[in-house]
This record gives structure tokens, sequence and C-alpha cells, in this order.
């Protein structure tokens, strides 16, 4: 592999997609934060570069079959590929994500007020967000990009990155308030289902992110 610790996490990524399972396993930010050198990151998780290579390489040799280089395929390939991977799938969970918090808010609110209604209330703006985020990108900025005018979509861009980069602190305040998505003693099914939801929903939108930061837009840009 051709990874150093000066590499960033976002190139390591769009190189070697199967790596996004291994910085999922160790909570690493490869979307809003892939331009951070690999060796950096390493060093604030606690683990060597060494290891992080070797984890990288262990998921590469035992895949079934290559993952798709997203940077080398067309571009409106890869936005089909958004649109129908991450884009619908949202749409439909989204409201069964919300609706879990709403119902465990209030069936469980008591039992820890301040934290659940916090986490209600984040789940509730991040749907609302995302919904009117992905709007804009499918009336808007995808087809702009898909008719070969990504280079001047620069405003654009920069609005849907500063969105990414909301969302991503409000997964950071998800994860936050689930202890790490650790389901509580004697949680009922609902509550076992939205930690598992909420933990799913942010492994997809780092990697939807991530094919937007780190590959869309800069492909659009360079046209």
């Amino acid at each position: 592999m051709t990874i150093t610790s000066e590499t960033t996490v976002g190139a390591v990524a769009t190189e070697y997609p199967l790596a996004t399972r291994v910085f999922a396993r160790h909570g690493i930010d490869f979307c809003c934060g892939g331009g951070r050198p690999l060796g950096d990151i390493c060093a604030e998780k606690g683990i060597e570069v060494e290891q992080m290579l070797a984890e990288i390489e262990s998921e590469i040799t035992q895949a079934d079959a290559p993952e798709v280089r997203w940077d080398e395929e067309p571009i409106p390939a890869l936005i089909e590929h958004i649109l129908g991977t991450y884009h619908a799938p949202h749409k439909e969970e989204l409201p069964r994500l919300e609706a879990m918090a709403r119902k465990v808010n209030q069936v469980h609110g008591a039992k820890d007020p301040q934290r659940l209604q916090a986490l209600e209330d984040t789940v509730i703006a991040l749907r609302a967000d995302l919904e009117q985020h992905m709007m804009k990108e499918e009336q808007i900025l995808f087809p702009m990009i898909a008719s070969g005018r990504g280079g001047m979509a620069g405003g654009p861009i920069s609005v849907m990155e500063m969105e990414h980069d909301e969302a991503g602190a409000m997964l950071r305040r998800l994860r936050e308030l689930t202890e790490d998505y650790q389901v509580p003693d004697g949680a009922c099914n609902t509550w076992r289902a939205l930690w598992v939801g909420l933990e799913d929903l942010e492994r997809a939108l780092h990697e939807h992110i991530h094919l937007e930061n780190n590959i869309l837009f800069p492909l659009a840009l360079s046209e």
C-alpha cells in the first residue's frame, strides 16, 4: 500500500474504500475530517500507524471482491450511487429514527430526562437539516455537476461542505449522548433498535459525506 503517516485519512478512504471499515471501528472521522494526516489521527487514538495499516491490509485481502474506486468512475455514475445508496435510504430511515426517539423519551424520559430530551432534539434537528440538504443537492447542485458545470459550483459546494460539518457535529453529539451506543441495562426493544439505527446512520453518513467531500466535489471543481 502507498500509505504513509502523512497520507490524509480522506485520501486513504478514497484509494482503499475498505479502509472505511477500519476507520469506523476506531471512531475515525474520514469525511468532514478527511484532510487530516493518518499519523496525527493514530496518535490521538493511541494506535500505532503500523497497526492501522495492518488492519486495512487485512480488510483488503479478506474481501471477496475489490470495492469500487469511485474517484475512477464517471461523475454521473457516482451521483447515481449517492442518490440510490444514501439519499433514498436516509429519507426512509430518518422518520423512523425520529419516531423511535420521541417514543423512547415519552416512555422512559423520567429515567434520564436531560439526556433523552437532548437526544430527541438532536435527532429531530438532524432529520430536518439532512432532508433540506438532500433536496438542495438533488434539485440544484447535482444537476449542475452532472451537466458539466461543476467548475462553476464553488459557491453551492462550499455551502454543502458547511452543512456536512454541521451534520458531523450532530453525529458526534449523538455518540456522546448514547455513550458510544452502549445500550443501557433494562432498555426496551425500541430503545435498543434506536441505538442500533443511529449507529448505522452514523456509518452511512460518514460514507456518504466522504464520497461528496473527498471525491465528488473535488472532481466537479476540477472540470
